[in-house]
């Protein structure tokens, strides 16, 4: 939930009134309590936002470290700006000084002049006696503020090159909070950190918390449930470079599982991947290696979409329509890009070699489909005498990085299955000699978790569908499990709690028995609907008690729809 922190006055107080036209002031009765209870709380509840106040924190005199921590975390804070109070101005400076935006000040008119520093911004102005009456004022303003990225900090609008603060950088995650993270992610518990993002959605720390659950989610490759997590993360901050890189990998995962049921979500998928990847690439301060991660996950989806054009086909017709698509230059060019951001980056070099040697053999199989794309047989021999050239060139880069990764590998003295698993497929690329291939793959997967071997056979498939390597290849893939093997199914509990049918006698209907078809084609409607968002790695079972009435057309639902 949003939360709001209010810095203003305090109490029922003499305030001084100056005439204008006079120059005469005079004392007058002001209720700043009346202001928030009728104004900015309204406004709050309105926007279902939470919050408190400075004197919630502190007593007059005596400032504490929550008054700091609450001006730095608060999402939006509202500041009365009316009189020349020295805690508001104290307090108002704080928050400016700290966070580029977010700010939003309020005014009754007729009092103290706006201090020079801050005139040229906006206020919401509204009646001392009928504070009511600025409410929509202040609820616009507050929506508007929430959805906008406008800075309103007077410091940073004059020190643009100053950075604000990430709150979350100040924020501790309770011991016991990240037992019951752990706990849950090494017993394989889904739900139970489903229900933990839920808990922490309440406290002050909640993005800290939500990263390190998405994260086990993640690592769990629950990826239905981590994109939530992970979104809620996002649609607070946009650029958030952790939440756009792991539902870039969510989506495309999620993708890769719709396109064998629904080829057109699968697609909006993959666009959604692409979506956060150009977040990424978008990001100036992001590193060289992680501009490499992103240009390589932006190869996958275009690989993705890639594979989706033929693997259905068989023959020539298969060979033919992979070599023609459009997607398997853009895999290969996003692959290369990411590799020359980083020569340490060795994963975007073995796949950029793997689709260039890839395209090399599908044109020398096909050279009358490859010299087709071509104005002659001239400029298509050419075009293939240079990515000839440049295979030997990426060869050498990519065994050089590799050698590279390794050496510190053995410096840290911890086993790293990747580094290995890129060697052995650096091998089965490049080498004519089977027996090495697959011995080499035997030995590195020794160990190795499901999703090591998973990621390796499935490659393997690709390149053995295309005839590409193919001595290496089927030597290799007789070596090693097949990957459907070593899918790790995943459980998804529905829990069902709903009405009995109502009694004869009842006399307030509840759930009348002539309801009974309605209820059972809602239940089963949503049933349905939450069934059709897992992946086919996830079983669904599905709970409820035995009472007459929902839940046994719960249980009924269920067995229809063989859960």
């Amino acid at each position: 939930m949003t939360e709001v922190f209010i810095v203003r006055p305090f109490g029922n107080r003499d305030v001084l009134k100056k005439d204008k036209t006079t120059g005469i002031s005079s004392s007058i009765k002001y209720d700043f309590d009346k202001v928030e209870k009728e104004l900015i709380r309204p406004a709050m509840k309105q926007l279902k936002l939470a919050g408190g106040t400075t004197g919630e924190v502190f007593e007059a005199g005596d400032i504490r470290e929550d008054m700091f921590s609450d001006l730095l975390l608060a999402d939006i804070v509202i500041a009365d700006i009316t009189i020349y109070n020295a805690n508001v101005f104290y307090e108002l400076g704080i928050r400016h000084a700290l966070r580029d935006k977010r700010t939003i000040l309020i005014k009754c008119p007729g009092f103290d002049d706006t201090p020079f520093d801050i005139i040229g911004y906006r206020y919401i102005s509204y009646d001392k006696d009928q504070p009511a009456d600025a409410l929509s004022d202040l609820v616009k303003s507050i929506d508007e503020t929430m959805n906008s990225d406008r800075k309103d900090s007077p410091v940073f609008n004059v020190l643009p090159h100053l950075e604000t603060q990430d709150p979350e950088t100040y924020l501790a995650l309770p011991e016991d909070f990240i037992d019951e993270v752990r706990i849950a992610k090494d017993s394989g518990q889904a739900g139970r950190l489903s229900l933990l993002a839920f808990e922490a959605e309440s406290f002050s720390w909640k993005f800290p918390a939500l990263r390190l659950i998405g994260e086990a989610l993640f690592k769990m490759r629950c990826f239905q449930t981590g994109k939530l997590v992970w979104e809620k993360i996002r649609n607070y901050k946009p650029g958030d470079v952790k939440a756009n890189d792991r539902l870039a990998t969510i989506y495309q995962r999620l993708a890769e599982a719709e396109m064998k049921k629904n080829k057109d979500e699968g697609v909006s998928l993959l666009t959604k991947s692409d979506i956060a990847i150009e977040s990424l690439i978008n990001n100036k301060a992001l590193t060289n290696s992680d501009r490499a991660e992103a240009y390589a996950l932006k190869a996958r989806n275009s690989k993705t979409r890639w594979v989706y054009s033929w693997i259905e086909l068989e023959g020539d017709e298969r060979n033919t329509r992979a070599q023609q698509s459009i997607d398997l230059e853009n895999a290969f060019k996003f692959y290369e890009k990411g590799f020359y951001e980083d020569l340490n980056h060795f994963y975007s070099g073995i796949n950029a070699l793997g689709l260039l040697i890839t395209i090399i053999s599908l044109a020398e199989k096909s050279p009358d489909i490859w010299e087709s794309a071509y104005d002659s047989p001239e400029e298509a021999s050419l075009k293939l005498k240079g990515l000839k050239d440049k295979l030997k060139k990426l060869t050498t880069a990519v065994q050089v990085s590799i050698e590279s990764a390794k050496l510190k590998q053995e410096a840290k003295g911890e086993p790293d299955y990747w580094i290995n698993i890129t060697e052995a497929d650096f091998v089965c690329l490049t080498s004519d000699n089977p027996v090495r291939a697959a011995n080499l793959y035997k030995k590195v997967l020794q160990g190795a978790g499901g999703l090591n071997v998973d990621a390796v056979v499935r490659q393997l498939k690709l390149y053995h569908a295309l005839g590409v390597k193919t001595d290496n290849i089927t030597s290799a893939l007789t070596a090693l499990p097949d990957a459907d093997d070593q899918q790790k199914k995943t459980t998804h509990f529905l829990l069902f709690t709903g009405h009995m049918i109502d009694k004869a006698d009842r006399k307030e209907p509840r759930f009348p028995a002539s309801k009974e078809l309605q209820a059972r084609e809602a239940i089963k409607k949503k049933v349905i609907e939450e069934k059709n968002k897992l992946d086919e790695n996830t079983t669904l079972t599905g709970i409820a008690g035995g009472a007459c009435g929902g839940d046994i057309l719960f249980h009924e639902i269920c067995e229809e729809l063989d859960i």
